[in-house]
C-alpha cells in the first residue's frame, strides 16, 4: 500500500524559511532593542545599590558617623535657596513656559544650585572616603578581595567587610576632584530655562560625566593607565550615560544626596561584580593589559580581552 505523504516534512522545510524571512523583518530593530537593554541594566544599579545598601547594616556607620552631619548642612543649602532664589526663578520662567512646566523646570534648577554649592564645598574633600569604603567592602562581600587587597590593608578576621578594610596603601579616589565637572554643572544649568526637554538634556549631559567617572575607583585598582581608562570610559559611554543620569537624578534630592551618594557607589560595585564575573578567565584572575597585549587587540577595551563584547553591562 503507497504511503500517504508526511505533512510534517513540509511544515520543517517551511520552518526555516520562516525564521529566516522573520530574522530580516526584526534586523533593523535589533540594533534600537539592544540599546535600549542595555540603557536599562545600566540605569537600574543606582536603585539597586539603594536596596543593597539598606539590606547591609554594616554599612550604616559609615553614613551616619561621616554624612550625617553633612545632610544636615545641605538641609540649610537647599532651604536658604528655597526661601530666597525660588520665587523669583518661578516667576522669570513662568513668563516663557506656562504654570505647570515653571513650576518643575524651577525646582530643577535650584536643585541643580544646590548640587553645584554643595559638591564645590563638600563632596570633593569629604565623601570620597566613604564611597571608596562602600565600593570596597562590596566588591569584597562579593569574594572579589584579591582586587582591593593589593591596594589598601585588610584585617581577614574583622567580623564585617567594612571593618576588614586598613588604611589604603595606593592612592584611593572614588572619583576625582574634577573642577571641569563642577563647571560643566554650572553651564548647563541654563539648559532648565528651555521648555520641556530643557531639563532632561541638563540631567543627561551631566550625568554622562557623572557616569564616566562611576568605575574610576576600579580602574585604579585594576592599574589602568589614564589612556586605558579613557578607551574604556569610550566603549561603555552609552551605559555610563545612562547610569550617571539615574544617579543625578537621586543626587538632586535635598538632604538624602549625601545618602544617595553611597548608595550609588554600592550600584557601581556591582555592576563592577557583573563585569569581573564575565571578564575572568579559568583560572580566576583578572584579565590584564599585558593579556590583552599578548592578543594584539589595541583597539578594544583592555578588560575584555575579546571575551565578551555583546553586552558590557
Amino acid at each position: 500500500m503507497p504511503s500517504l505523504p508526511d505533512a510534517s516534512n513540509g511544515e520543517n522545510r517551511s520552518s526555516p524559511l520562516l525564521w529566516r524571512i522573520l530574522k530580516l523583518f526584526l534586523r533593523p530593530f535589533r540594533g534600537p532593542v539592544d540599546r535600549a537593554r542595555r540603557a536599562s541594566r545600566a540605569a537600574a544599579y543606582p536603585i539597586q545599590g539603594i536596596y543593597y545598601f539598606l539590606r547591609h547594616p554594616e554599612f550604616y556607620p559609615v553614613f551616619l558617623g561621616r554624612l550625617l552631619p553633612l545632610s544636615i548642612i545641605s538641609f540649610l543649602v537647599y532651604l536658604i535657596l528655597f526661601t530666597f532664589a525660588f520665587i523669583p526663578q518661578l516667576l522669570f520662567l513662568m513668563i516663557f513656559q506656562g504654570k505647570a512646566g515653571a513650576w518643575f523646570n524651577a525646582i530643577v534648577l535650584v536643585l541643580g544650585e544646590g548640587h553645584v554649592v554643595i559638591q564645590g564645598l563638600f563632596e570633593g574633600f569629604f565623601v570620597d572616603e566613604a564611597q571608596v569604603d562602600i565600593f570596597d567592602a562590596t566588591l569584597i562581600n562579593h569574594g572579589l578581595t584579591d582586587l582591593v587587597a593589593p591596594h589598601r590593608l585588610l584585617f581577614p578576621d574583622a567580623p564585617t567587610s567594612v571593618k576588614m578594610l586598613g588604611k589604603p596603601t595606593t592612592k584611593a579616589e572614588f572619583q576625582p576632584f574634577s573642577l571641569k565637572q563642577i563647571m560643566e554643572l554650572i553651564v548647563f544649568l541654563p539648559l532648565n530655562l528651555i521648555p520641556y526637554g530643557g531639563t532632561v538634556a541638563f540631567l543627561m549631559i551631566t550625568g554622562s560625566r557623572y557616569g564616566k567617572l562611576s568605575h574610576h575607583r576600579w580602574f585604579q585598582l585594576r592599574g589602568l593607565t589614564k589612556k586605558e581608562m579613557k578607551r574604556e570610559r569610550s566603549y561603555w559611554s552609552w551605559e555610563y550615560t545612562w547610569f550617571g543620569t539615574i544617579a543625578m537624578v537621586l543626587q538632586l534630592i535635598p538632604v538624602l544626596s549625601f545618602f544617595f551618594l553611597l548608595t550609588t557607589s554600592a550600584g557601581a560595585a556591582l555592576w563592577v561584580t557583573k563585569l569581573e564575573e564575565r571578564s575572568r578567565v579559568r583560572v580566576g584572575r583578572p584579565v590584564t593589559a599585558n593579556d590583552q597585549a599578548a592578543r594584539n587587540q589595541p583597539d578594544e577595551p583592555v578588560y575584555h580581552d575579546g571575551i565578551y563584547h555583546d553586552d558590557p553591562v
